[in-house]
């Protein structure tokens, strides 16, 4: 990657009520051109293990922090899992150093 290319991953791990995937799924898609919609969004990768709730959001974009304002749409978004949430999540930004498919 070239240094103007930069790439980042910003993971969040999250914990869903125990067999909430279905409805959190049903949320997730009518949220999504929202999601693709979030400033410097390029790709989002949502994975869940149903059994106990633990998943995470991959979403890469090419902003290294997030502004307040995406900080405050990414809440929002999360908002709408509220009552199937265990806590509230948090993420981490991270360069990508290697994205192969």
């Amino acid at each position: 990657m070239r240094e103007d290319d930069t790439m980042y991953a910003r993971i969040t791990p999250y914990k869903m009520k125990p067999g909430s995937k279905a409805a959190a799924t049903q949320i997730m898609e009518t949220l999504k051109d929202r999601i693709m919609a979030l400033p410097g969004q390029q790709s989002f990768l949502n994975v869940m293990n149903d059994n106990d709730g633990s998943g995470y959001v991959i979403s890469t974009t090419n902003i290294a922090e997030a502004t307040p304002e995406t900080v405050e749409k990414v809440n929002a978004l999360w908002a709408n899992f509220k009552d199937h949430l265990v806590e509230e999540p948090s993420a981490k930004i991270y360069e990508v150093v290697a994205d192969w498919s």
